[in-house]
């Protein structure tokens, strides 16, 4: 039997350091419109699309990480993303670039995790 919900050996949960736990709900809730469930001070999980289902979490530490795997979102419209992530006031560390099948571009959010964005126009 399959679990939809956790495919084998798919990523099934991705976990943030942050060092500021507000600043960090406020920048992805603003910028990507996602939900939290609060663990506490120094935990919260990313709400899924699915009803109950978590995707991730924040785990607040005194220091950020920087590097490891490269976390790639998707958007419908590239523009308004860049112009979102802008206004929320994160640093945009790669500028908007064209590849086979699509733009991105890549920042960083309060904490210093570097994530991209692509789209396929």
């Amino acid at each position: 039997m399959t679990d939809v919900a956790h495919p084998h050996h798919g990523i099934d949960y991705i976990e943030f350091t942050v060092t500021d736990m507000t600043a960090a709900q406020e920048f992805y809730g603003s910028v990507f419109g996602w939900k939290f469930t609060q663990y506490g001070p120094d935990y919260a999980g990313i709400q899924g699309p699915e009803p109950g289902r978590e995707v991730g979490g924040f785990s607040r530490q005194a220091e950020g990480s920087t590097g490891g795997p490269l976390i790639v979102l998707y958007s419908q419209d590239l523009e308004a993303t860049l112009a979102a992530v802008r206004g929320a006031g994160a640093s945009i560390v790669t500028e908007p670039f064209e590849f086979p099948g699509g733009r991105r571009f890549h920042f960083q959010d309060p904490s210093g995790n570097e994530l991209a964005v692509w789209s396929e126009s």
